[in-house]
C-alpha cells in the first residue's frame, strides 16, 4: 500500500511538474492585485469562509458554495484578483449588466449570481465606516464606492441602473499599512455612508489604476440595519466582530499622506495553494508572479513551514530548509519571468495535525 501510494504521488507530481513547464512557456497575465476588505467583497469573505487548518478552500456558506461549483476554488485562493487589464477607466457598456460583481472576468463569474444568501455585513445608514481594501500589489489610483438605488433586488443580477449614478466616497492613492503581497496587508480609509438607506443593498466598488488600463471591480453585500461592521454568513453561520478601528486617517477630501513604499522585493508575489491533502500530509503549489517592469532572470521564495509540517518533495524548483524556513530557488527552465508573467512549482509536504496557511514571500532577480 506504500509503494501504490507513493507511486500515485511520484506520478502527480511528473504530471504537474510538465504542466508547469507549459506554464512556463506560455505565461499568463499575473491577476493578484487588491479587492475590498471592509465592508467585505463577496471574494474576500467567501474566502474566509472557506478557510480550513490545512490551506484548502471549503466554503460552508450556499452561495460561496455555487460559485466555486460554478468558477472553481482557484476564485477564492486568488480572492483578491477580480480585475480587467483593459478596463482604462470604462464602465457602463464595457462591463455588461449582470456581470459587475466579476467585472466581466470568466474566471469569477460565479460571483455574480443572484442570491440572498451571500455573507453579509451589518451597517448604518449615514455613518462613518474605516473602510479597507487589499494591497496585494501596490498601485497608484483612485477608488470608488456606490450602493445600490433602494429598487434594486437580490434577487437579480446586479446592472448599471442599479447603482446611485455617483460614487458616495472616492479616495485617491489612499495610506496603507501591513505587508504588502499578504491576506492581511492593506489600504485603509474612512468616508461616510450613503443616508437614508435600509435593508439589504449591494456596495459595489472599483480601483482605477493610474498607471496602466487594469481596473478592479467588487460587489460587497450589506444591510444598513444599525450594525457596526458585524459579518454574518461565514464559516458554520456565526458572526465575526468589526475589524479594530484603525487610526483615524485623514479626511477623503484633504490629500492623503504619500503612500508607504512597498518593502524591497514587492513586486513579486508568491500565492500559496493546497491542491489536495490526506491524512499526514498534502500537496501544495505556489505561483510566482512578476508586477515589475523587468524580466526576472531568477526568483526566491521562503516560508515558514507551521509546526508539525515538512517537505519532502519539490518539483520545477530546488529547496533547501533551515529550522522551520524552506527557502525554493528556481529550476534552470523556469527562472525567466517576463513583467506580468507567472511560473510554478509544487510540492509535497507531511503534516500532523491542523496548521496554519502560511504567507510566501519571494524576490526576483
Amino acid at each position: 500500500m506504500l509503494r501504490s501510494r507513493t507511486a500515485a504521488l511520484l506520478t502527480a507530481a511528473a504530471t504537474l511538474a510538465l504542466g508547469a513547464v507549459a506554464l512556463v512557456s506560455q505565461p499568463e497575465p499575473a491577476a493578484a492585485h487588491g479587492a475590498a476588505m471592509t465592508p467585505g467583497s463577496r471574494t474576500y469573505l467567501c474566502w474566509k469562509d472557506g478557510l480550513t487548518g490545512t490551506g484548502e478552500i471549503r466554503p460552508n456558506n450556499p452561495a460561496c458554495s455555487a460559485a466555486v461549483a460554478q468558477s472553481g476554488a482557484n476564485s477564492l485562493y486568488n480572492w483578491f484578483s477580480v480585475l480587467r487589464s483593459d478596463a482604462g477607466g470604462r464602465t457602463v457598456g464595457f462591463i455588461p449588466d449582470g456581470k459587475l460583481c466579476s467585472g466581466g472576468n470568466p474566471g469569477f463569474a460565479g460571483y455574480d449570481l443572484a442570491r440572498t444568501d451571500w455573507p453579509l455585513t451589518h451597517l448604518t445608514a449615514g455613518a462613518r465606516l474605516d473602510f479597507r481594501y487589499s494591497n496585494w500589489a501596490h498601485h497608484p489610483g483612485t477608488f470608488y464606492f456606490y450602493v445600490t438605488k433602494d429598487s434594486w433586488s437580490p434577487t437579480r443580477p446586479l446592472a448599471w441602473g442599479d447603482l446611485e449614478e455617483q460614487p458616495f466616497l472616492t479616495v485617491t492613492n489612499p495610506p496603507q499599512r501591513g505587508a504588502v503581497g499578504t491576506n492581511e496587508g492593506h489600504y485603509y480609509f474612512s468616508g461616510n455612508l450613503p443616508s437614508n438607506k435600509s435593508g439589504r443593498h449591494i456596495i459595489y466598488s472599483r480601483w482605477v489604476r493610474s498607471d496602466s488600463q487594469e481596473n478592479f471591480f467588487g460587489c460587497s453585500d450589506v444591510t444598513f440595519d444599525g450594525g457596526n461592521g458585524e459579518v454574518t454568513g461565514i464559516g458554520s453561520g456565526q458572526t465575526t466582530p468589526p475589524p479594530s478601528p484603525t487610526t483615524p486617517p485623514p479626511s477623503p477630501t484633504t490629500p492623503p499622506p504619500s503612500p508607504t513604499t512597498p518593502p524591497p522585493g514587492g513586486d513579486c508575489m508568491a500565492v500559496y495553494k493546497v491542491v489536495s491533502s490526506w491524512s499526514g500530509g498534502f500537496q501544495g503549489e505556489v505561483m510566482i508572479m512578476n508586477h515589475s517592469t523587468r524580466t526576472y532572470g531568477g526568483w526566491t521564495a521562503s516560508w515558514t513551514l507551521p509546526s508539525g509540517q515538512s517537505i519532502s518533495q519539490v518539483w520545477n524548483g530546488t529547496a533547501s530548509t533551515s529550522g522551520s524556513t524552506v527557502t525554493v530557488t528556481n529550476a534552470a527552465y523556469n527562472g525567466t519571468i517576463a513583467p506580468e508573467g507567472t511560473t510554478t512549482f509544487g510540492f509535497i509536504a507531511s503534516s500532523s495535525g491542523a496548521s496554519s496557511l502560511p504567507t510566501v514571500t519571494c524576490t526576483g532577480r
